[in-house]
């Protein structure tokens, strides 16, 4: 009996430490954004020049034009403006780059709370919600700085 029930309080508390990766739309985006949520726009330069981006957006590019990521860095700039306590909303342009930054928080960086946008950016323009031209210091930013 006793070893059921060491055995039950590990596995729940297994589930209760577990990050939760929630994919949203639109709408839901727009209600966390106005509750204090941080968004990062995880697209690159070209991107947010393209499309614009969501007002309030932080932008941390995640893979460059090649594809190629540097996670550890990315993280560290991501902790400047949400710690794995808080949660975080993430957008790129269809919401495929996302949900594997997704699995990469919850997996491996201790996120607690992870907003996946559905469909990503695409799906915000299409229903003609607000976006802002990406002002020029931010869209010269190096990869690997914060901006």
């Amino acid at each position: 009996m006793k070893h059921t029930f060491l055995f039950l309080l590990a596995l729940l508390a297994a589930f209760a430490a577990r990050a939760e990766v929630v994919n949203v739309d639109s709408a839901e985006v727009a209600r966390l954004v106005a509750s204090g949520v941080v968004l990062v726009d995880i697209r690159t330069e070209p991107e947010w020049r393209e499309t614009g981006v969501i007002p309030g957006s932080r932008l941390l590019t995640f893979f460059d034009a090649n594809g190629r990521a540097n996670p550890a860095a990315w993280l560290e700039q991501l902790k400047t403006v949400a710690g794995p306590e808080q949660p975080v909303i993430l957008i790129c342009r269809s919401g495929n780059r996302t949900r594997a930054v997704s699995d990469f928080l919850e997996q491996q960086a201790g996120y607690s709370k992870i907003y996946n946008v559905r469909q990503g950016i695409r799906a915000w323009i299409q229903e003609s919600r607000p976006v802002t031209a990406v002002a020029p210091a931010l869209a010269k930013c190096s990869p690997g700085r914060l901006c």
